[in-house]
């Protein structure tokens, strides 16, 4: 298995994610890595680490699933590995919960997720999304 983090999607694979059928609500799985400083563009808050630039973010991202009707549903910090091997742990895990992909590509495509992405972008070294849906029956 070859794992690549990203902190934002080749345009083919947004694409192919946003234009995926309708399936109901979902909880998007985060797997996080930091920077160990903050790297803002204009060299602001250089003092943060990338975890700090990250927090920024995570606390108006919450704001905007809650608003479309979802919710974060856990947070945690990555302290070991039980099964399995790669080369560099994650530092956090995160899941929000999504009503719809339309309410999540209504959310990332919003000017109040633009005003904010800048923060995301300072402190992630890279991430994993997985995009699940509940079991039925």
């Amino acid at each position: 298995m070859n794992v690549v983090n990203a902190v934002l999607p080749p345009m083919t694979q947004a694409m192919e994610f946003f234009g995926a059928p309708e399936d109901g609500p979902f909880v998007m799985v985060n797997l996080l890595k930091f920077k160990p400083r903050a790297e803002y563009p204009d060299g602001a808050d250089a003092h943060l680490t990338g975890r700090e630039a990250y927090a920024r973010y995570g606390v108006e991202v919450t704001k905007l699933v809650e608003a479309l009707g979802g919710a974060m549903r856990y947070s945690g910090e990555v302290t070991g590995l039980m099964i399995g091997d790669v080369e560099e742990l994650w530092d956090m895990v995160a899941l929000a919960e999504y009503p719809s992909l339309a309410a999540f590509r209504e959310m990332a495509m919003s000017p109040a997720m633009h005003a904010i992405e800048h923060h995301r972008a300072a402190g992630l070294a890279g991430q994993l999304n997985i995009k699940t849906r509940p079991l039925t029956g």
